[in-house]
């Protein structure tokens, strides 16, 4: 199996309903994402995938909530905009696009997103 891991960034501010303490308050976060993809056959080129279609893959996420209020953007609205949930977002967006662009022969591994520099949450399936 191979393995490529691309990390990129985006602020977005939140806040977590149903939650007792700080964090039930409107704030922000200067957020680090890295997404894992995993598959057992290399491109023409020697590639699993070209790290530039990897960052392309993330990037329309990362548009959509980079300076946004996560809980104003569906799914927020309904679940809460924890990094686990954003982990898992990003898991499963990346993962219809790479389906349509690579026919499956390329997956997301799993998704990590940094909320802060010591703390982390990853989501897989």
């Amino acid at each position: 199996m191979y393995e490529v891991t691309v990390e990129s960034g985006f602020s977005s501010g939140h806040y977590l309903r149903n939650y007792r303490g700080k964090c039930e308050n409107p704030h922000g976060h200067n957020y680090k994402v890295c997404v894992t993809l995993v598959g057992r056959e290399l491109d023409e080129a020697g590639l699993l995938l070209d790290f530039k279609l990897l960052k392309q893959v993330m990037r329309p996420v990362i548009e959509r909530i980079d300076h946004q209020m996560l809980n104003d953007l569906e799914p927020f609205t309904r679940i809460n905009p924890s990094a686990e949930n954003l982990a898992r977002y990003f898991y499963e967006e990346t993962s219809a696009q790479l389906l349509e662009m690579t026919q499956g022969r390329v997956q997301v591994k799993d998704c990590t997103i940094w909320e802060t520099d010591t703390t982390t949450a990853t989501y897989y399936e």
